[in-house]
């Protein structure tokens, strides 16, 4: 599998991660590689997004070119182009 740099859109409240950034760029070939490669130029960034079990935090929203990692393969989706990293919203 490729290995390839990744555009990353970072949401506002882990802005302060990342130096006030909305968008950053980190390497891996999948979802998984793509968040530690974060943690390792943001540390504290992935405790934010994955549970200590390895899973995406229920309230955070991972998507590959619009797509949720959730309806693909999870962690374990080839990155083919943008990472987005999204809270979800509740509300009523």
């Amino acid at each position: 599998m490729a290995i390839t740099t990744t555009k990353v859109r970072v949401p506002t409240p882990l802005r302060r991660f990342t130096g006030g950034a909305g968008e950053v760029t980190a390497e891996g070939g999948t979802v998984a590689e793509v968040i530690e490669a974060l943690e390792r130029a943001y540390p504290g960034i992935k405790e934010r997004v994955l549970e200590p079990s390895g899973a995406v935090k229920r309230f955070i929203n991972i998507y590959v070119n619009g797509e949720d990692i959730r309806h693909l393969n999870g962690l374990d989706t080839v990155v083919t182009g943008e990472v987005s990293i999204v809270p979800a919203m509740a509300g009523g």
